[in-house]
């Protein structure tokens, strides 16, 4: 797993474990799968952490992007989790750093973009919204702390499009500290970018109790600034 040369990269954790359902932290620049680079996953360490051959993926996110992931511990559970997801039943909140001056009213704006996967280019590719049958991606935003250069935005996808939301918030204006695939300035050193997969909210597939998680919070680079005095979120 890549490393920044000023900060040792956080380690995986379980946040949640159940005979159902699982919620683990993946630290940016992990893979959440076995990949063609060999390196550390976080699907075969939840799996050796729990001694759990059967635990497979519910949801994904990039390498560069760290906070929550979950998955299901049987099959059945797996497929409740899975159309949960597809309904939408699932809420799942980001935060990220954004570039620039971010204005926008209190209650926040939704993005509305139709979206295509390039799969050469392996990004997301944003078309005219009259053109093509797909429906767009709604992303809902907010601001939650402006500084001089960036400013740090509380993100609500609908669904969960290839690349979704580094696509929309570039569309907008507003790239993603680090992301130069989709126009930032410049990348980081450990080739993560800023954006956190913070808290995932639903209802237990089997037990009816809502259940919500919370990744640990960032720590690197322009975290702790933006973060500082927030409070709860």
């Amino acid at each position: 797993m890549r490393t920044s040369s000023t900060e040792a990269s956080p380690l995986p954790q379980l946040v949640h474990v159940d005979t159902a359902v699982i919620a683990a932290f993946k630290p940016a620049g992990m893979p959440v799968q076995m990949d063609p680079s060999g390196d550390h996953d976080l699907l075969t360490w939840v799996r050796t952490a729990l001694s759990d051959g059967e635990v497979q993926l519910v949801n994904r996110i990039d390498r560069p992007v760290s906070g929550l992931v979950l998955l299901a511990r049987d099959p059945k559970a797996l497929a409740a989790l899975n159309s949960a997801m597809r309904e939408r039943r699932v809420r799942k909140t980001y935060w990220a750093i954004v570039e620039g001056v971010v204005a926008l009213p209190v209650e926040g704006i939704v993005l509305e973009h139709r979206l295509v996967h390039d799969p050469h280019r392996k990004r997301a590719v944003i078309i005219d919204l009259d053109d093509g049958d797909n429906s767009p991606a709604r992303t809902h935003v907010q601001c939650l702390k402006q500084a001089d250069k960036y400013a740090l935005v509380e993100v609500r996808p609908e669904g969960g499009a290839f690349h979704q939301i580094r696509a929309q918030l570039a569309a907008w204006g507003h790239a993603i500290r680090g992301d130069v695939k989709y126009g930032a300035r410049r990348g980081e050193r450990d080739r993560s970018i800023a954006l956190h997969a913070h808290s995932v909210q639903l209802v237990h597939p089997f037990s009816g109790k809502d259940l919500t998680f919370v990744a640990p919070t960032p720590t690197a680079n322009l975290w702790p600034i933006l973060l500082d005095g927030l409070g709860d979120h």
